[in-house]
């Protein structure tokens, strides 16, 4: 059981404020916020590198944290300025040549898709695209099927950025260790609402943020890399720290996932990363998970009985994004209404999912996505706001 008003207590804005917009950026809990607030009057009081001195087992300890919020060891892990920088230095450092294929999915992120733009205009490599099934997930058979030797990476998005879609990331995991693929995860809406287990799932390599599910500072987030895989990758940029150097001709890679750090970083923030994974592995992920498709659920079931409602979520079992129209209103119109009403949504454009955006036609669509610290009240109060705006 989760203790709802403890933990809402430890979330006063929600007092006044219905918050569903945790696939942006989720409200910090208490404990996060204090403890950036300490570590910065910290460092206004002694200076920068003592404060760090003085919170080095601290510090060092966000490194644990993550690791156990993944099943990973602390060596697996990088701490980075947010999922697109973790994820970018993971599919950079790998190495591509002409004719090199990327197998990705419908549903990947623009930031993502971009890169593979980019390596396959410098490099000649080629982008394949998985088709969906009839469910809309990624296409298992199919995705056997286009394997062959000049599979160089299989990289997907695990939960998209438009909906409550969950591709079976497990299942891939499994084709791309029989195939000995790289397998390049990306995690982002995933990690903070469901469990994630990187062996179970079987990722060589997995981005997530701290801002979203996981209500975490902005400005953080972190790679995993298998031990096996980073004796394969050298980061596409170093420095001093990420390299130490040896000698006047020779630098040496550290021989942890930090090779994929810089030797400057925001340390107030990662102590606030680290008290965000602390605070959800206090409660649970299972818990969590169960809690936030409970929510998401309801959400969904409500607004798609309302007339002129259409719900564009795809997956055999969505999770806790929840994206949908209203007939005749824009998006953002929309969104701005519920905010003039204390509700706090937000929209989905489709350059942010591109393919799956045009295959379906789809509009800016407006996104709520609930989280465990939300009520079935709140969730009403939606549903009932989206009814009477469709009522007109």
């Amino acid at each position: 059981m989760i203790d709802i008003d403890r933990i809402r207590a430890d979330t006063p804005a929600v007092a006044g404020l219905v918050y569903l917009h945790n696939a942006g950026a989720a409200l910090m809990p208490g404990p996060v916020v204090e403890a950036m607030k300490q570590h910065i009057d910290l460092e206004a009081g002694i200076g920068g590198y003592a404060a760090a001195a003085r919170q080095s087992a601290r510090l060092e300890s966000v490194y644990g944290s993550v690791a156990r919020l993944v099943n990973a060891a602390p060596d697996e892990i990088a701490l980075t300025e947010n999922a697109t920088v973790a994820w970018q230095m993971a599919f950079y450092a790998l190495p591509f040549r002409a004719g090199d294929r990327i197998l990705t999915t419908e549903a990947e992120y623009a930031a993502n898709y971009v890169a593979y733009l980019q390596v396959a205009k410098r490099t000649g490599a080629i982008i394949d695209v998985v088709p969906s099934d009839s469910s809309g997930e990624i296409d298992l058979d199919a995705l056997a099927r286009m394997i062959d030797e000049r599979v160089k990476l299989i990289a997907i998005t695990w939960i998209p950025t438009n909906g409550g879609l969950v591709n079976p990331a497990a299942a891939v995991g499994r084709i791309a260790r029989a195939h000995g693929i790289p397998y390049l995860l990306d995690a982002c809406q995933a990690v903070g609402q469901i469990t994630v287990d990187v062996d179970t799932i079987g990722c060589d390599m997995l981005s997530a943020t701290g801002r979203k599910f996981l209500r975490g500072p902005r400005g953080t987030g972190f790679l995993y890399v298998r031990r096996a895989m980073l004796e394969r990758l050298e980061p596409p940029m170093i420095d001093h720290f990420a390299a130490p150097w040896i000698s006047r001709g020779e630098y040496r890679l550290r021989y942890d996932a930090r090779r994929f750090e810089t030797w400057e970083n925001n340390y107030a923030a990662r102590l606030g990363l680290g008290v965000a994974v602390d605070y959800a592995l206090d409660i649970g992920l299972g818990p969590i998970e169960a809690r936030c498709r409970l929510l998401a659920g309801r959400l969904r079931s409500g607004l798609a009985a309302i007339r002129g409602v259409a719900i564009r979520d795809l997956g055999r079992a969505p999770a806790a994004i929840v994206s949908f129209t209203v007939e005749g209103h824009e998006a953002r119109a929309v969104v701005s209404g519920a905010a003039a009403a204390g509700i706090t949504i937000g929209v989905s454009n489709p350059s942010s999912t591109r393919l799956d955006a045009e295959a379906r036609a789809l509009p800016p669509i407006v996104r709520a996505s609930p989280h465990y610290y939300n009520t079935e009240a709140e969730i009403d109060r939606l549903i009932a706001h989206v009814s009477a705006l469709a009522r007109g």
